[in-house]
């Protein structure tokens, strides 16, 4: 049996997908946990802070060892604010919305079918990183930018 003793890997979700999930996901993960190596937390990322930028979210987490998921693609594109989140050693999972918007089922849906890719991720890549997912039924793949 994998040993536990390792400090956890903290995987956030953005407030842009429902909290609900967060919930979802941390009670499936605690279980999984007894039986994988590094253990996880799911957590929902307004209750780290309600009203943070982002800015303000990934300064808060630079101690942790933490990812976010978030459907926010912005981010990347935002210079001061991917220049902060590889400041301060954050990891970000990026997925794709619908055009017609994400319902709360598709969500459930995306992350029940990747959700062994993004604890893989998470457990073999060096913190910070960016991965995307570019498209509906597309797999999680690097995201790589110039940091201009």
């Amino acid at each position: 049996m994998p040993s536990n003793s390792a400090k956890p890997l903290n995987i956030y979700i953005d407030e842009n997908i429902p909290k609900q999930l967060a919930s979802a996901f941390n009670v499936v993960q605690t279980h999984l946990n007894k039986r994988e190596g590094r253990p996880i937390n799911v957590l929902y990322m307004k209750d780290l802070n309600e009203g943070a930028t982002d800015m303000e979210w990934f300064e808060a987490l630079r101690d942790e060892d933490a990812v976010i998921i978030t459907y926010d693609q912005n981010i990347q594109r935002r210079k001061h604010e991917r220049e902060s989140y590889q400041k301060n050693k954050i990891g970000l999972i990026f997925l794709k919305q619908p055009k017609n918007g994400g319902s709360f089922w598709y969500t459930f849906q995306l992350l029940v079918k990747r959700w062994d890719d993004i604890k893989a991720i998470c457990r073999k890549e060096q913190l910070p990183f960016a991965y995307r997912q570019e498209g509906a039924d597309k797999r999680i793949v690097r995201w790589m930018t110039e940091n201009k």
